[in-house]
């Protein structure tokens, strides 16, 4: 009962965060300083002394010279910034340097914090640890992989024991499609690659609760485990639709997020607190880990030397949380491998 309880607070106190972050809007796009530089950079294609090609147009609104693209070196043609989000981070950090001199501690801009771009990326960090997180996910699934089709022993009919081998391997490729387009999303913010990262964590987020409800009942039978999964993959589906198709709600999508991911942490809190599983402490690690990495991404903190904020240390959070499931995966498969072997004999 004070395991549930616990549960239960957990559950608010993410809700309450998540709608106390909905309600923040970004002083930084009223800042009437801000807005006029922005609006001067896009007609005169100028931030004080740094000028921008792309901005140029001719009277008819196109490009001079052709597309701006076209006119770039080859290596710095893959980031295709247009002449407004260069205004912005032009601005910003104008913005910035004022408001530092001041004494004035950062704020956000259009919902984000000012990050610095390095070699074109827009979020370094973050592509670097989103990029480890992909090799780490990798790295987990091959070493699952190779564990229950080489070293643990098969059934007559050839198949695996473990009951739940095929939902790992799906695990791991809805987790390895969004870690690679978070990678993308953070290297190049743009509509495209916006939508496929967000609908990929909510994608991942979705199968992520239909493992943890399936393995936490013990559901083995077929038919049992599409009535499980039919409505959160209906769910799921429609928010992505209503994302990418209807509206894009930032707010929506965090309160969706954070429930999907609440709930399936409590899933596991409370299998491992009721289970004799070997591996349950590295249960509780991960359960626990993942907590504190979604209140990272919820409590927000300005970024230190415009490029560590919050989320970053949220995706580093990440890592070793990763390597430690896919142990728990690997264990999982070992203990209910052995435990059917010996009900067979």
């Amino acid at each position: 009962m004070n395991l549930m309880a616990q549960c239960r607070f957990s559950l608010f106190l993410l809700a309450f965060f998540c709608f106390f972050g909905v309600l923040n809007a970004s002083p930084g796009d009223s800042d009437p300083i801000y807005k006029t530089c922005v609006e001067q950079c896009e007609k005169t294609g100028c931030v004080g002394n740094k000028c921008f090609q792309h901005c140029n147009f001719s009277s008819d609104g196109n490009p001079i010279d052709g597309p701006w693209y076209l006119q770039e070196p080859l290596y710095m043609r893959w980031k295709q910034w247009d002449c407004r989000s260069d205004c912005r981070y032009e601005c910003m950090l104008s913005r910035e340097e004022e408001r530092r001199k001041l004494g004035n501690k950062p704020t956000k801009y259009h919902g984000r914090w000012p990050l610095r771009r390095i070699y074109g990326i827009q979020e370094p960090v973050s592509v670097a640890l989103s990029a480890l997180n992909l090799a780490v996910q990798f790295h987990g699934w091959v070493s699952f992989f190779i564990l229950v089709n080489y070293k643990l022993p098969f059934r007559p009919n050839k198949s695996t024991f473990y009951e739940y081998t095929g939902m790992w391997h799906l695990y791991a490729i809805f987790a390895m499609n969004t870690w690679f387009w978070s990678a993308v999303f953070h290297s190049q913010d743009v509509e495209l690659t916006e939508k496929l990262d967000y609908s990929s964590g909510v994608a991942l987020l979705g199968y992520s609760l239909i493992l943890a409800t399936i393995r936490a009942f013990n559901v083995r039978l077929e038919a049992a485990r599409v009535m499980v999964a039919a409505p959160i993959i209906a769910f799921t589906t429609t928010h992505i639709l209503y994302l990418n198709f209807y509206q894009f709600d930032y707010g929506l999508n965090m309160i969706v997020c954070t429930i999907m991911g609440a709930l399936q942490l409590i899933l596991w809190a409370v299998w491992a607190g009721v289970t004799r599983h070997p591996s349950c402490f590295k249960l509780w690690v991960v359960v626990s880990g993942g907590a504190a990495s979604m209140l990272l991404d919820i409590y927000d903190f300005p970024p230190y030397w415009g490029l560590v904020d919050a989320h970053v240390l949220s995706l580093a959070t990440t890592i070793p949380l990763t390597y430690l499931w896919w142990s728990f995966a690997r264990d999982d498969s070992e203990f209910r491998t052995s435990m059917l072997i010996k009900k067979t004999k």
